[in-house]
């Protein structure tokens, strides 16, 4: 736990390359700059008098995100396991499933399509944790990898829930079946082809692709920090060449329809990237800063609005230290 997040902490915020224009935060106007077109992000009236801002609980520790089809954020702690669950209109939550403890963190999480099952990875705990929201209760616990590894995102599938190891170049495949009802056993897909596996901390956050046929993965040794295609049958791993820009910080993934937001927490920006269908190339069309930013992580999406957790990973964490989460406009 402190040997992964320690390297976080200690990676120097050297500027990530391209010519990617920089956003205004949610409270003013959003512009984008791409082959020379410009565009504003459209206000959604749903949303116009929500929180751009939200606290957490001293201490809490956010790392991931996940938002279903309700304005609901559900937040993973790093400090105890805890996931809460908050209101996007009104910036109030409580925990929904309560954690088990330092040992066993919550990392990278998804909410699945009924809004009831949350599939939670658990760092360096080697777990695989699936918990029902409305019960609060562990429904099924896995325990992957080997020593050393680390669970550290996931992304839902129509058959499977893949989630990715940073200290192993492996990804591991929990079958889903028709009615969201999670499997009995854990596959490991080793990754292969151009995939490099580095001394630390490499796998980092994964989506799909926008055809749905293979898997987006962050790996932060390939090429300075690359975005690779991953086969979900075979783990060949492919990198996707994005112009000039390099994730070497690159932490969680949120793709809406063929725009892929990357987070490189430890910059304070999010990098947006218009992929083609297959998702084999991309280019930068944006990039989102906000003065709120104090090393985001992970986003997930309601409305027109950006949501991101601060992980603070640049202090030292105490059960006083203040984390929240903040808003910014969709590009």
């Amino acid at each position: 736990m402190s040997r992964s997040f320690a390297r976080r902490r200690l990676l120097g915020a050297a500027a990530a390359l391209g010519g990617a224009a920089v956003l205004a935060p949610l409270t003013g106007t959003a512009h984008a700059t791409a082959a020379g077109r410009t565009g504003t992000a459209a206000p959604d009236a749903t949303t116009g008098t929500w929180p751009t801002r939200f606290p957490l609980p001293d201490g809490f520790r956010p790392e991931g995100i996940t938002i279903g089809r309700s304005p609901f954020a559900y937040l993973g702690s790093l400090a105890n396991g805890d996931v809460r669950r908050v209101s996007l209109a009104t910036g109030r939550g409580r925990t929904v499933v309560p954690g088990g403890g330092v040992d066993h963190p919550t990392i990278g999480l998804k909410i699945d399509r009924r809004e009831r099952l949350l599939y939670l990875c658990g760092g360096g705990s080697g777990e695989i944790r699936v918990a029902d929201v409305h019960s609060g209760s562990h429904l099924r616990t896995f325990t992957v990898g080997s020593a050393g590894t680390f669970v550290n995102d996931v992304i839902l599938t129509p058959g499977a829930a893949w989630f990715t190891d940073s200290f192993k170049p492996q990804l591991y495949r929990l079958p889903v079946g028709r009615h969201g009802e999670p499997g009995d056993a854990v596959a490991t897909v080793p990754l292969a082809g151009e995939w490099q596996q580095g001394d630390d901390f490499t796998a980092n956050g994964i989506t799909t692709t926008p055809d749905g046929c293979d898997l987006l993965v962050v790996n932060t040794v390939v090429a300075g920090g690359s975005l690779m295609r991953v086969d979900p049958r075979t783990g060949d791993a492919r990198r996707v060449p994005l112009g000039d820009l390099r994730i070497p910080h690159g932490d969680g993934l949120l793709l809406l329809g063929r725009d892929l937001y990357i987070v490189q927490q430890v910059l304070n920006q999010v990098d947006v990237v218009r992929l083609n269908e297959a998702g084999t190339e991309g280019t930068p069309i944006a990039r989102i800063t906000d003065p709120r930013f104090r090393i985001p992580t992970t986003a997930a999406a309601w409305g027109d609005r950006i949501y991101l957790p601060n992980a603070r990973f640049d202090v030292e964490p105490t059960p006083d230290t203040e984390y929240d989460v903040v808003a910014v406009r969709r590009v």
